[in-house]
């Protein structure tokens, strides 16, 4: 899913990225661990190439990004879901899960399961720097 495609003007998304390193330096971290410039080029006509502006972002800064991005937009809000179901994981432990009902259970496994279709869409990019603009 591509977070920036969602967003007509370049610089509506460069302030959801703004606001996602606010968060990050406001929580203790430090903005180029987690956001890292980088330059990338890209391929115009006839043979030619420019250099543009890139972002790696770890795991924390995709988290970031999704919280302080347009609910509205899909790939935002499915970002948001992903993170969502992630936390609620490890939130619930196994002796919780085991004083469930059957129903409950049940309800759990499948909105798990359903949840985590989105989850293959982000999978690939939680573990390693990827470039923001190949993610978003």
């Amino acid at each position: 899913m591509k977070f920036k495609r969602e967003y007509s003007k370049w610089g509506n998304f460069i302030k959801v990225i703004d606001k996602a390193k606010k968060s990050c330096e406001n929580s203790n971290n430090t903005i180029f661990e987690h956001f890292a410039d980088i330059g990338k080029t890209i391929k115009l006509p006839k043979n030619a190439e420019r250099t543009i502006d890139d972002m790696k972002l770890t795991r924390y800064a995709c988290y970031l990004v999704a919280q302080n991005g347009d609910s509205r937009k899909k790939a935002i809000a499915l970002a948001q879901t992903y993170f969502a179901v992630q936390t609620r994981k490890l939130e619930i432990t196994r002796q919780e899960y085991k004083n469930l009902s059957e129903d409950e259970k049940l309800y759990t496994r499948q909105n798990v399961k359903d949840k985590n279709k989105y989850s293959e869409i982000y999978y690939k990019y939680v573990n390693n720097l990827k470039s923001w603009k190949d993610m978003f």
